[in-house]
């Protein structure tokens, strides 16, 4: 699954155009790598994510039911 459509899916950024914006702009890591919005994520990457000043980690949660992807994650705490 894309990190942009994860970012939507999971509803952690509430459009696709922001979070391929926040993955331009430098904001989104996966595994401590700058993520490009096409960037594939599986199941137990970690994410960091910048809102402004504060910063969260999620651990991913990918889950196929049928033919689609379905998004979740677990913060994981400092």
């Amino acid at each position: 699954m894309r990190i942009d459509l994860f970012l939507k899916e999971a509803r952690i950024i509430k459009r696709r155009t922001i979070a391929k914006e926040y993955c331009k702009r430098g904001l989104v890591l996966i595994n401590k790598k700058v993520a490009k919005p096409s960037s594939e994520i599986k199941d137990g990457d970690i994410i960091n994510i910048t809102f402004g000043d504060k910063n969260f980690d999620i651990v991913a949660k990918v889950e196929i039911v049928g033919k689609k992807e379905r998004a979740s994650y677990e913060r994981v705490e400092p």
